[in-house]
């Protein structure tokens, strides 16, 4: 048995985006995850807003959320998706920055894409935001949490 990719083309075998003009439009949410481990200098620093660039976790939050709303231009075959909604928030824990976000948009497709890139950027901002101090930093278990799909009503 033969698989078939939504995003290659069967009879060309080339990449192409998929064609969701005949779906019907549901609620769609998505939630991911991820994490950067930091030293516990970094962690207190953050924690003191005592860093030379600002406050990072509301800047990676904002980061995000731009992030989230730029996906399309990122990431080639994702379609342009009328965001209803971003949340995301970054929380220090011991050993580093957790950062969870949320995106909702009514569509024909997805918006898993949208919130592992905020999560993504969201780390990689906290990545610049800190390297002049902590050299040892890993972004780790960037992950989607939930994807649901439920119908207008």
């Amino acid at each position: 048995m033969t698989e078939k990719f939504s995003h290659i083309n069967n009879k060309t075998g080339k990449a192409n985006m998929v064609d969701v003009g005949d779906k019907p439009e549901s609620l769609r949410i998505a939630v991911a995850t991820g994490f950067i481990k930091l030293s516990p200098k970094t962690v207190k620093m953050i924690n003191e807003n005592t860093m030379k660039k600002g406050e990072v976790l509301s800047i990676s939050e904002f980061a995000g959320i731009i992030a989230a709303k730029k996906t399309p231009e990122l990431i080639p075959l994702c379609h342009q998706l009328n965001l209803t909604k971003v949340d995301v928030t970054a929380n220090t824990e011991t050993e580093g920055v957790r950062i969870t976000a949320t995106t909702k948009c009514i569509g024909q497709t997805g918006v898993e894409m949208e919130a592992l890139t905020a999560v993504s950027i969201g780390l990689l901002t906290i990545y610049d935001m800190c390297k002049a101090i902590d050299k040892n930093m890993v972004l780790e278990a960037i992950k989607l949490l939930e994807k649901t799909k439920s119908p207008l009503k």
